[in-house]
Formats: structure tokens, C-alpha cells, sequence
């Protein structure tokens, strides 16, 4: 329950689950064709003060591309808090042994970086057909990074491959087409296998009419079941307009119904921490 707000309303409660931010420091190394190259630290107890300053019980911690597969960072936070999971880059020829003491070391699943990628792999054929393979196995997810219009190209085989499927960033929709266009007609299908969720995440970097649309559109098709709420911290490229507190607000602007609000945070602990979190 919030407490009694300046004008005497209650503030939201915060969400339990902060599903999506990155951590990093500037003795981290970039990837060679990172997209940017942030001169300042955001790190691990950072992003934790952040989250206990709004009262934020669990956060998860996505790979970021700028870093490319350097994941030492990520499994030391992990391993120095129980209150975090998070996501790493992998080659797809790692081992299944590697991917189960992974997931034994709470990373929740691998995200593929492809928003930029103008030609994808065939996942049916190897490595990949195994390695999803290997992260059903394990228990850990495809967290997936791409646009809009490639949705329809890429849900139909990951979810085939029977490995489940996180989408970040609302799924990325194009400018032109908001929430209208087949990648939200494949993402409902996807949702529909029971192994895809969806990221309410970095809606700040689009349009807020394009956020209302898609929001609206994910509430009414998809259901709180299958939604997740995730800050975006720091807010690579966007720090100067941006804070933990307008992401929150964003969020409350997006799904104001608070019952909602609780249905995702419940879908978030159980996806990344189990009933019991």
C-alpha cells in the first residue's frame, strides 16, 4: 500500500519485479560494434540502491550488446545477491553442461541481440536447433531483441523449438505502424503457445502515442500473465531525460490499474524466481 501522496492521494505501489536494466562500469570492454559507448559507471550497487530507494524488491539484470559476450560482470552480481537474476550473451556452440551451471548460478536465460541484424540464422538447423535445445533443458529462456516487422520471421521457430521466449521492449514496433502491424498479429501467437512473455520496457524510447497504442494493445490481447515491467536503467542515451523516477511514472501512466500491476509483478516472480520468490 503507498503512503498518502502531497495531495492526499496514495501513491502506486511500486512493482516487486524490475524485469530489464543493465549494469556496467568503464573498466568494462566494449564490444567492437557497440552503439554506444557510455563514459560513466553504472554498477551493481548502483542499481541496487535504485531499486531500494523505490522500494523495489528484485531486479534482473539483461546483457547488453555494448559489452558483447563479456558476461564476468553480470555472474559476479549474481553470485553477491540472491535478490537478482539475469541474462548473458552466449555462443551458440556453448555446451549444454555450461548452460545448466549457468542456470545453477541464476542466470534466467541468453539474450540475442538482433534489432540490427539484416539476415537471421536458421535455428532449425545446428548450432542453433541445439542450443535452444540445451536452454529449455536448462530451464532458462531466449530473451530477443528485435524489431517489429522481423517478429513474424523469427517467433514461429524459437517458439517450435520449444524453448520459452521473453521480448523486449514492447517488441520493438516501428514508428509508422505502432501496435498495427504483423509482428504484433505473430506475438499474439506466440503468446497464445503459453512459452512467450513480453517486456513493458524502455517506452520512453518511442512515441508516447506508439507506448499507449502497444500497451493497450499487449493488456487487452496478451493479459498481465504474459507482461513484464522493466526499467531500462541507466537510460543509455537518454540520461539527461530520464530518471528511475519517470520510468516508474511512465509505467504507472501505461498500465494504471493497480490489480494489473500486480498480476505482472506475480508473472515476473514466478518466471524469474520461482512461487516462492
Amino acid at each position: 500500500m503507498g503512503e498518502a501522496g502531497p495531495g492526499g492521494a496514495a501513491d502506486p505501489a511500486p512493482p516487486l519485479v524490475d524485469a530489464h536494466a543493465h549494469i556496467f562500469t568503464r573498466a568494462m570492454p566494449f564490444a567492437a560494434d557497440a552503439h554506444s559507448r557510455p563514459d560513466y559507471d553504472y554498477g551493481v550497487e548502483a542499481y541496487l540502491a535504485d531499486l531500494d530507494r523505490h522500494g523495489i524488491r528484485y531486479g534482473v539484470i539483461a546483457a547488453a550488446s555494448l559489452h558483447g559476450d563479456y558476461n564476468d560482470y553480470t555472474l559476479e552480481a549474481l553470485a553477491n545477491h540472491d535478490r537478482l537474476r539475469g541474462t548473458v550473451i552466449l555462443d551458440p556452440a556453448t555446451p549444454a553442461a555450461e548452460l545448466r551451471r549457468l542456470a545453477g548460478q541464476g542466470v534466467a536465460g541468453v539474450r540475442l541481440q538482433w534489432r540490427r541484424m539484416a539476415e537471421f540464422p536458421d535455428m532449425a538447423a545446428p548450432p542453433y536447433a541445439g542450443f535452444l535445445r540445451g536452454l529449455a533443458d536448462a530451464g532458462m529462456h531466449v530473451e530477443l531483441l528485435s524489431g517489429s516487422a522481423s517478429l513474424p520471421r523469427l517467433l514461429p521457430p524459437l517458439v517450435a523449438s520449444g524453448v520459452d521466449v521473453v521480448i523486449d521492449h514492447f517488441g520493438v514496433p516501428a514508428r509508422d505502424t505502432g501496435a498495427q502491424c504483423p509482428g504484433y498479429d505473430a506475438l499474439a501467437r506466440a503468446v497464445d503457445s503459453g512459452r512467450c512473455w513480453i517486456k513493458i520496457s524502455a517506452g520512453f524510447r518511442m512515441a508516447m502515442e506508439t507506448a499507449l497504442a502497444v500497451a493497450a494493445r499487449l493488456l487487452a490481447e496478451a493479459g498481465p500473465e504474459r507482461l513484464l515491467w522493466g526499467s531500462d536503467a541507466p537510460f543509455v542515451n537518454h540520461e539527461a531525460s530520464m530518471s528511475f523516477g519517470d520510468a516508474l511514472d511512465l509505467y504507472y501512466r501505461l498500465v494504471p490499474d493497480a490489480a494489473i500491476r500486480h498480476t505482472i509483478d506475480e508473472t515476473a516472480r514466478t518466471l524469474f524466481f520461482g512461487r516462492q520468490g
